[in-house]
């Protein structure tokens, strides 16, 4: 009977510790998204291409290099990431990193000592803070921007590790999407990881003037991002998805939505317009993939194609509505991403791109395999189990 007293309160003090976390932090928050913008953009499905660009990127700069990833490893790759940092750094060139404190646990004292020592600007996000402490310590930064001299922008889902350039036997290939940016908006990103870096690391450099240049060219693309702390996103959602007109294609590791986008999901499809979900076959954390299972038969009963991605894992956070609009980021479509994390998309509102991304996704649904009501629905004790388990943490995996 002890136990179970003792269980029960610890019960209550997770729930009550959690809910009067996030209203408090809900209560200083405020939609921080951008104007409309101009830019241009190349995206990378691939990390080696990715990567290989972005290193030589890194090592042109000549000013100021800002990094914020949600995951670094200990791996080769890691080291190399990290390396370079530090010769830059001991070059002169101003180098700032900030990485998530859960996402990056791998990350050594000596290696961020090194850092440190090279002249690297070091910090973690997300420390876990009183009075509030199961609440802060799910919040975690899952940002992953980078900027060069305050000209080059790096966003969307890549992290540094062997996995996203193919170097893990059990999800390769690793398929993400990524954007290089140059033109305007590069400035709008060089705020927001000031804006982080001032939380994190006490340094405030928003109003420097040296960190925001002239920039070569304004861009041809029209965007804008909408960074998010836990908040807004499910109502931006949800307003693009009642928008839609014809089409929505939806790309993402993980589906775990709010009802709230659910119920909009599925009043599309009863209106008309043609709904895909694009997720992976195989899962790289334990129960979120049965955790998807409830929602998934929902949208299979409305009509939903569902479409399993096979050739490796599937990271990528997209969405299309009507060819006109896409969003690539961070966020994926779940409830951490929705009411927890820090995240930033990316809304571009231009046909010819979004025609670039589709046939990339159309790439993608041929690499897949359709779910089937009938594959859900198949008896299996312990994936009901497993559904279950992941129905009452849902709101945390």
């Amino acid at each position: 009977m002890n136990l179970i007293f003792i269980l029960l309160l610890i019960f209550i003090w997770l729930n009550v510790d959690f809910y009067l976390g996030r209203k408090k932090h809900r209560a200083s928050l405020k939609n921080e998204e951008s104007p409309l913008l101009y830019g241009n953009f190349d995206i990378f499905p691939h990390g080696k291409e990715l990567f290989a660009d972005y290193f030589q990127e890194l090592k042109r700069a000549k000013k100021h290099i800002h990094v914020l990833f949600y995951i670094l490893k200990d791996d080769a790759v890691s080291h190399e990431f990290v390396t370079l940092l530090k010769e830059k750094a001991q070059e002169g060139v101003e180098v700032r990193l900030l990485l998530d404190r859960l996402g990056s646990y791998k990350v050594k004292h000596k290696t961020i000592k090194d850092l440190r020592e090279a002249g690297v600007l070091f910090a973690f996000s997300n420390r876990i803070k009183f009075p509030f402490f199961f609440y802060s310590s799910q919040v975690r930064n899952h940002r992953k921007i980078s900027i060069i001299d305050g000209t080059i922008g790096y966003l969307g889902g890549f992290n540094i590790g062997k996995e996203y350039i193919d170097m893990d036997p059990k999800l390769s290939p690793w398929r993400d999407y990524h954007l290089k940016i140059t033109g305007e908006s590069v400035l709008f990103l060089q705020k927001q990881f000031f804006h982080d870096w001032l939380e994190y690391a006490g340094e405030n450099l928003s109003d420097t003037s040296s960190y925001y240049p002239i920039q070569p060219m304004k861009g041809s693309i029209k965007h804008k991002f909408f960074p998010t702390e836990g908040c807004f996103l499910e109502d931006s959602y949800i307003k693009i998805i009642q928008e839609a007109k014809s089409s929505i294609t939806i790309g993402t590791p993980y589906f775990i939505p709010s009802q709230k986008i659910l119920h909009c999901l599925v009043d599309a499809v009863h209106r008309g317009v043609n709904v895909n979900l694009i997720a992976p076959y195989t899962a790289d954390h334990i129960l979120v993939q049965e955790a998807s299972y409830p929602y998934l038969r929902k949208l299979l009963k409305a009509g939903v194609e569902v479409f399993q991605f096979k050739n490796g894992f599937y990271h990528a956070k997209t969405m299309i509505i009507d060819d006109q609009l896409c969003d690539i980021g961070t966020a994926n479509f779940d409830k951490r991403s929705l009411f927890i994390n820090k995240e930033i998309n990316c809304y571009i509102y231009d046909p010819e791109f979004t025609k670039r991304l589709k046939k990339i996704i159309q790439k993608d649904i041929q690499d897949s395999e359709p779910l089937t009501l009938q594959t859900l629905n198949k008896l299996n004790p312990i994936r009901s189990i497993k559904e279950g388990i992941g129905g009452l943490l849902s709101s945390f995996l």
